[in-house]
């Protein structure tokens, strides 16, 4: 029997422990896609106690609480730090075959130096250790960033953000990795919301641009994105239900806008419609600017609509939606190949069933601009366990190349998950690895090496230009 978590953790075999080891493991990390605060990264937080770290905003967590029938108050309430850590504890010691407890123990592991389990009766020994090392000045927030290798950060930004945080980062010389905004205007085009006419008069406000049509939204957020620009943005981001391919007349989409602005209520086909111009306008503003465009899709939102009115968005109440039709993502990507305004592309589906018609569709679309120029984005959110990594990496390989796939991203809160990486990539090893020792892969160091630093950030660095 393996001891539990041990150096050669998931890797089944000679050649994934000699790819993990000498080539996986040495590689910096760019965290392309992440949702931690660089407000927190400029004013180098500290944490007070292990629960701030990992019990804070981690709707992945207080899933798994609830599920173990622990009280909303000892999730998200009043209840202590000592006692939400106790109720975690609790819980991870049941959530065998989650990655949850793979991710906690590398965290324990790499950041604490604990090499046992936690559970309920060693919860005490660890919120000791764990607090006591955290008062270190070795675990402030960049510090934490810097002893995981990251060399670039980008985190995800409104269009009206000011990202003074980011105007600070930019000019402080003393912290060596790249923290860059990264344009998420799904506010601008989430024309149903309640609050969207009052978001529009702040759009207003901080590009100086009167908008009173869809022409002049568009006008408005280049403003914005120029200002993105000028700080190091080059990747966007769009989170969706379903990626909806609806066109319409540049007359019909003004109307829609225009009734919305007045107070009117949409419909699902205004919502489509609007949204298709939304995307195919940005898309070929990204392609002009030389941006990636990520598309996050297949969630259903809010599924729990009292608690969701209790405590709001991104609180763990969402689910795999069914991603919609699959064929409207194809046309979507045409309407901007037919024009030659395709900007680099990554799909990211909640929904594992649609990863082989990801693997073909992008096929569809690849071209000499640029190596993978669409990408079948890693496995997300409710994929990113050891099952959705396999299957997501041996979907692309059947499909596409796999050895220009750009790897992981960790699109998390916390500054200690620079672990999933470091899983990601012991995942891929064992898969690469066992296609070598089963004779399906030749043992070619050196084409070997270049596949395995280039999917751990060689590629990423070179997609992206950083």
């Amino acid at each position: 029997m393996k001891p539990f978590m041990d150096p050669d953790f998931l890797l089944e075999t000679g050649m994934a422990r000699h790819l993990y080891h000498d080539y996986a493991e040495p590689m910096p990390i760019v965290d392309y896609h992440c949702h931690i605060s660089p407000r927190e990264i400029y004013e180098d937080r500290k944490f007070d106690n292990i629960t701030q770290v990992w019990l804070g905003g981690d709707h992945y967590k207080w899933r798994q609480m609830r599920s173990n029938g622990v009280e909303e108050r000892f999730i998200t309430g009043d209840a202590s730090d000592r006692e939400k850590f106790q109720k975690w504890a609790e819980t991870l010691e049941l959530a065998i075959g989650n990655p949850l407890y793979h991710w906690s123990h590398l965290e324990l592991q790499r950041y604490f130096g604990y090499t046992s389990h936690l559970c309920a009766e060693t919860a005490q020994e660890v919120w000791d250790l764990c607090n006591e090392k955290l008062q270190s000045p070795d675990m402030s927030a960049r510090n934490l960033i810097l002893q995981s290798n990251v060399k670039v950060v980008c985190t995800t930004d409104d269009p009206v953000d000011f990202l003074e945080w980011h105007k600070k980062l930019a000019e402080d010389e003393g912290f060596p990795v790249k923290v860059l905004p990264a344009w998420r205007p799904d506010k601008a085009m989430y024309i149903e919301k309640p609050d969207y006419p009052e978001y529009i008069k702040g759009l207003e406000a901080v590009s100086g641009r009167t908008i009173t049509g869809f022409s002049s939204l568009l006008e408005a957020l280049c403003v914005r994105m120029d200002f993105f620009a000028a700080l190091g943005c080059r990747v966007s981001d769009h989170g969706l239900a379903y990626v909806p391919y609806q066109p319409a007349s540049d007359a019909e989409v003004d109307a829609i806008f225009r009734k919305r602005m007045a107070g009117g209520d949409v419909t699902a086909e205004d919502c489509a419609k609007f949204t298709t111009a939304f995307l195919i306008n940005m898309g070929k503003e990204y392609s002009r600017r030389g941006w990636v465009m990520q598309l996050h899709y297949g969630v259903k939102r809010d599924n729990d609509k009292r608690r969701f009115g209790l405590l709001g968005a991104d609180t763990g109440f969402d689910s795999i939606g069914s991603a919609g039709p699959v064929s409207e993502l194809a046309d979507f990507l045409n309407a901007l190949a037919l024009t030659d305004e395709l900007p680099k592309t990554i799909l990211y589906s909640l929904n594992p069933n649609d990863n082989a018609a990801i693997g073909t569709i992008i096929g569809c679309f690849q071209d000499s601009s640029c190596v993978g120029k669409i990408q079948h984005g890693s496995a997300w959110w409710f994929n990113d366990h050891k099952r959705g990594m396999q299957d997501q990496l041996t979907s692309l390989a059947s499909l596409g190349l796999l050895g220009n796939f750009i790897g992981m991203l960790t699109d998390s809160r916390s500054f200690l998950s620079y672990t999933r990486h470091e899983y990601f990539r012991r995942i891929l090893c064992n898969l690469i690895g066992g296609w070598v020792e089963n004779g399906e892969y030749p043992d070619d160091e050196n084409v070997l090496k270049k596949i395995i630093e280039g999917i751990s950030y060689q590629n990423a660095m070179n997609y992206f230009g950083f």
